[in-house]
């Protein structure tokens, strides 16, 4: 199993898309706060649909109250950032691992990214002169990628 993290989302269909992957998926879902949308929000409930009641969700008010709650640091953790120099699929992921996004405008905080050793850091490949994927496709395409490789176990 695998946990995905997202720091500050903004933009609700985002991370009900996520929680419906998650839940179709097993993977845990950590958001930390702050939200920029209630849980209750419609685009978010719409977007996820009638998977909430069964995805593993956990909110947490801070960076520092995550890395609490789940007795890690940041070396047990995989940052998926524009700054990433590595290519993911020359990584080797195993169950357990977390997979950290940033919000859709701001990317992951550099305060976090610190935390994050440098060789975790990880782009995903793009076309030339693009910035970046919508968040709930590189949450998808990364998950997927670190569950295939643990034969979807």
């Amino acid at each position: 199993m695998f946990h995905i993290v997202l720091v500050h989302p903004e933009i609700p269909p985002n991370t009900g898309n996520v929680i419906r992957l998650c839940a179709n998926t097993g993977w845990h879902l950590h958001l930390i706060e702050p939200l920029a949308f209630s849980m209750d929000d419609k685009q978010l409930r719409r977007a996820g649909l009638d998977y909430h009641e069964t995805a593993r969700v956990k909110s947490h008010t801070s960076w520092e109250a995550f890395l609490a709650a789940e007795a890690i640091t940041g070396a047990d953790c995989f940052a998926l950032t524009t700054k990433g120099e590595n290519n993911p699929y020359g990584v080797r992921f195993a169950p357990g691992n977390y997979l950290v996004f940033g919000s859709e405008t701001k990317g992951l905080p550099e305060t976090i990214r610190a935390q994050i050793p440098r060789a975790n850091w990880l782009r995903l490949p793009m076309k030339d002169g693009q910035r970046s994927l919508n968040l709930s496709n590189a949450v998808a395409i990364m998950g997927y990628e670190a569950w295939r490789q643990n034969d979807f176990a």
